[in-house]
């Protein structure tokens, strides 16, 4: 299934201020992240974001902070955002069948909000090189499992392109620009 921009939504899974300094690789995955949901933001495609347990583990980190929009920020409790109402609510509230997932940990959070969303049959995309866990072996696991329950593995670059759709409009040259050189 490829990507299109105005069937999907792209949720941004607790990148919180006391998490991401023990996360594998955090700077970079924060980085693409980052990458993006500034193309998402470009192209209109809605960007809703999970905070666990921000009491303990702080808010999404500032330079995110700057590019969501604040009144899609969630908190949630459960491990699963599809578990907390609130979020369940809103993202079955947009009507999107596709959601894409960026964020930690992997085989957490992410892995959990990705099972739940394929079992209320919605198509699920993980963006590998947007996502991460404290241990290497855990993010691999998770990796090995999303495929083995029918879960799309995909890289920020895929989901860019496939937005996209095409080369030749401003706004792939406006991107093209900005992203992909």
């Amino acid at each position: 299934m490829l990507i299109h921009p105005d069937k999907s939504c792209l949720l941004v899974i607790d990148i919180q201020q006391r998490m991401a300094p023990v996360i594998h690789e955090a700077d970079q995955i924060v980085s693409n992240c980052e990458w993006l949901i500034n193309i998402a933001n470009r192209l209109e495609v809605p960007v809703l974001t999970t905070e666990q347990y921000p009491q303990g583990l702080g808010a999404t980190l500032p330079q995110l902070q700057a590019i969501l929009p604040p009144e899609n920020v969630m908190e949630k409790i459960h491990f699963s955002a599809m578990s907390d109402p609130e979020p369940n609510r809103r993202i079955n509230a947009g009507k999107h069948n596709q959601v894409i997932l960026i964020g930690m940990e992997t085989h957490v959070c992410v892995l959990q909000t990705a099972i739940e969303l394929k079992q209320q049959a919605r198509e699920v995309y993980v963006v590998e090189d947007c996502v991460s866990s404290r241990s290497p072996a855990d993010k691999a696991a998770a990796l090995a499992r999303f495929r083995q329950c029918g879960i799309y593995v995909v890289t920020r670059e895929m989901v860019a392109f496939e937005w996209l759709r095409r080369a030749g409009t401003d706004t792939f040259r406006e991107i093209s620009r900005e992203y992909l050189r």
